[in-house]
């Protein structure tokens, strides 16, 4: 089979498949003629423990002992109800801090932000943990190195028109031409790299399992 006739079947789609193939979860064989990857019933059979386990929250380091051999299920699923009851216990003390302000019934100028605040941070230290939406918005990522490459390329752009138009207006004081034009493809291998790592950076963002257990 190939991996559209996988994705299909089993409903992981293509890049976390690639993941776990990364990952080492996976070694579909190549085939001899043309090195396309060609999956078979164990390969189908495996995608659906990940699967089942990744719906369950189970860790990708913790799959990999399983498969391993090193940790049964049962071993597994130990250590994952670990994890889980302390992320229960966690909610549970949110739920308590937010019900707590609920009550308040107060605008949020006449909030005790400090006073909310050192209460947090006794329960942090208690080994409570709370969640940070900020961090968890994939998109804020892509802002700081957009906005870099867009100053930058804009900054390249007109640096070489300004030299283009100095040299138009008064081609006499100008430099020799090749000092213009070496100026310039400066200029643009800048920008050009900058762009390259823009790229390079958007796929380090992208890179790693998608969070499409909705969709399973």
């Amino acid at each position: 089979m190939k991996i559209n006739e996988v994705e299909a079947l089993v409903g992981i789609t293509k890049k976390n498949i690639r993941f776990y193939e990364e990952q080492g979860l996976l070694s579909p064989k190549r085939n001899s003629e043309n090195s396309y990857r060609e999956y078979g019933e164990e390969e189908v059979q495996t995608l659906r423990r990940i699967k089942l386990l990744r719906k369950l929250g189970v860790p990708i380091e913790e799959i990999r002992q399983m498969f391993s051999g090193t940790h049964t299920v049962a071993d597994g699923m130990q250590r994952h109800l670990i994890s889980l009851e302390r992320e229960r216990r966690n909610l549970d003390q949110s739920i308590a801090l937010c019900r707590e302000l609920q009550s308040m019934d107060i605008p949020i100028s006449a909030l005790d932000t400090e006073g909310v605040l050192a209460q947090m941070e006794e329960m942090e230290k208690g080994g409570t943990s709370f969640q940070n939406k900020q961090a968890q918005d994939i998109r804020v990522r892509y802002i700081a190195p957009v906005i870099v490459t867009v100053s930058m390329v804009v900054l390249m752009i007109g640096m070489s028109a300004l030299i283009l138009w100095a040299y138009k207006v008064s081609p006499d004081d100008a430099p020799p031409v090749w000092s213009l034009w070496f100026t310039v493809g400066i200029f643009a291998a800048i920008g050009g790299g900058v762009v390259l790592a823009l790229m390079q950076r958007i796929r380090e963002i992208r890179k790693g399992e998608i969070d499409d257990a909705k969709r399973y």
